[in-house]
């Protein structure tokens, strides 16, 4: 039995490069309520879809309080527990809530910030096959880096929420 809606699709955003925080041309996906959790171990619920559709290099925690986004990998985060209010995009971007069951997409280069969270909220990231994660924090220098290495970013066999025939899969193109 499946622990996502076969007829879930995500909802895509555009975020614009705002000379600080590159962004990426192809759409952040987010899809609400996504996942059907089970409620004794939520976390190893999205490890298994995440690990069952190729994503790894998975951690558990929440999202970092400080403007950051990453330039040589795609990240996603599946909110295993409680809620928080995170923007993306940058500071220029949309503030969403993201509760348990819902999962975010980020293509490389897309803000993140946690502006307030639930005391039990708990994530897990994962990212595509490929190079490790980099941490950058919006300077005019690492915008100008990243804008060198996102093109030459690979986009990812899979969706990793939905698989080799997800919305991801047929909505980022270059």
């Amino acid at each position: 039995m499946s622990v996502v809606s076969e007829k879930i699709e995500p909802v895509p955003i555009v975020f614009e490069d705002d000379g600080l925080v590159p962004n990426n041309p192809m759409p952040f996906l987010v899809y609400k309520g996504a996942v059907a959790l089970d409620h004794s171990h939520p976390e190893a619920t999205i490890e298994g879809l995440f690990g069952a559709n190729g994503w790894g290099a998975m951690w558990r925690n929440g999202v970092y309080d400080f403007l950051h986004y990453h330039a040589t990998v795609h990240e996603v985060l599946g909110v295993a527990r409680g809620h928080a209010r995170v923007r993306f995009g940058g500071d220029r971007g949309r503030e969403l809530k993201i509760s348990a069951g819902d999962v975010a997409i980020l293509p490389a280069g897309t803000g993140h910030q946690c502006l307030s969270a639930s005391p039990d909220f708990s994530v897990v990231g994962a990212y595509p096959p490929g190079p490790p994660m980099d941490l950058q924090r919006p300077t005019v220098e690492s915008h100008a880096k990243a804008l060198k290495t996102i093109p030459l970013i690979a986009i990812p066999a899979t969706d990793p929420v939905m698989g080799k025939d997800g919305p991801l899969v047929r909505l980022w193109r270059r």
